[in-house]
């Protein structure tokens, strides 16, 4: 198992994490597979109402669901493959988009940090500083320079365009970069989220772990006209989102929220934010929430999913149990072995 040289903690992921929350693009459905009984006595039904109506297409998805639980099962082992391999063959387009620097920055963003490192600061000194809330405890505000977001996009480019192998964030976006693999954590995600992010973070939520996140998941998702037009309505496995929307030039593919997952979509009515190019939403991972078809360009957006150990350790937001802990690699899910967690078991 690989230890963070930047954290003091060892990090696990839960066994969920193979099981659980596996979306079903055609039927825009995320369902749990535990057995091929449990799957058919949850979800046969289901799925014969949302259109597949035989035999054949049902074991077609039950052979796509385990070939996903096994792909999960084997994340960790061959994103570090893929980082080894990546390490040894790229050559980056841009080398110094991979040093977080604060030239980079939104003088807007800037003084929002600047203001929450200082003795002063309250969440009401923060939000004045802020545009209003897009949605419910979902804020707005410029991150980076355009030209900053350009090289960037430009890099990914080059990344996308290289022989090298690729890692795709997760199964709501066939289209994206896995930024660890490509060498981004230790130069820019690590301090962008150590530095500037939690001095937001633990204003702004502190009910639910802003203060202590120690770990994070970083990626790359592209909207294209030919690839991916939307992503459907979720939740993050973090306990805060930041979504940076980077470029190119696109038209509509706004975000909406709805509530915190545990309330039926049936008694939430949900509110559309604009997202512009530069700007950052950030949000609690929990707080549901989908983005809307483009209709055309290219769209490219940074996520930044932030963990707190303290908060994930207590209850898995994935499952809402106990996690079970299983080996993982670099922050794997961000959860830390507390006294009184489950046995370590092996996947």
């Amino acid at each position: 198992m690989q230890h963070d040289k930047d954290s003091k903690a060892t990090f696990y992921t839960c066994s969920c994490f193979s099981t659980d929350n596996i979306f079903l693009e055609e039927f825009k459905l995320h369902v749990r597979f535990l057995s091929e009984h449990q799957f058919r006595s949850d979800y046969q039904a289901v799925l014969r109402n949302l259109g597949c109506s035989t035999d054949t297409e049902f074991k077609d998805i039950l052979e796509k669901i385990e070939k996903e639980v096994e792909r999960r099962r084997s994340l960790g082992v061959k994103s570090a493959e893929r980082a080894a391999a990546i390490k040894g063959i790229y050559k980056p387009l841009h080398d110094h988009v991979y040093l977080l620097h604060e030239s980079y920055m939104a003088p807007e963003f800037k003084q929002m940090v600047d203001y929450c490192r200082s003795d002063e600061a309250s969440k009401e000194g923060l939000l004045s500083l802020m545009q209003t809330e897009a949605a419910a405890r979902v804020f707005r505000f410029p991150v980076f320079k355009k030209i900053f977001c350009d090289e960037l996009i430009e890099e990914m480019e080059h990344f996308e365009q290289s022989r090298s192998p690729k890692g795709r964030p997760n199964t709501m976006n066939n289209y994206g970069i896995l930024l660890n693999e490509l060498g981004f954590d230790e130069g820019f995600i690590i301090p962008l989220r150590e530095q500037y992010l939690q001095p937001l973070t633990s204003l702004l939520y502190h009910d639910c772990g802003g203060c202590y996140l120690d770990s994070h998941k970083a990626f790359m998702v592209k909207y294209d006209m030919h690839e991916d037009l939307d992503i459907s309505y979720h939740y993050d496995n973090a306990e805060v989102t930041l979504n940076v929307s980077l470029g190119k030039e696109f038209t509509e593919g706004n975000l909406y929220f709805g509530d915190m997952r545990q309330v039926p979509l049936s008694e939430t009515a949900c509110t559309e934010v604009e997202h512009k190019v530069t700007e950052g939403i950030l949000h609690r991972g929990q707080h549901m929430h989908g983005a809307l078809p483009i209709s055309s360009g290219q769209r490219w957006n940074l996520i930044v999913w932030m963990r707190a150990s303290q908060e994930r350790n207590k209850l898995c937001p994935m499952c809402n149990k106990m996690p079970t802990l299983v080996e993982g690699e670099g922050f794997a899910d961000g959860f830390t072995s507390d006294i009184g967690m489950s046995l370590l078991q092996n996947v």
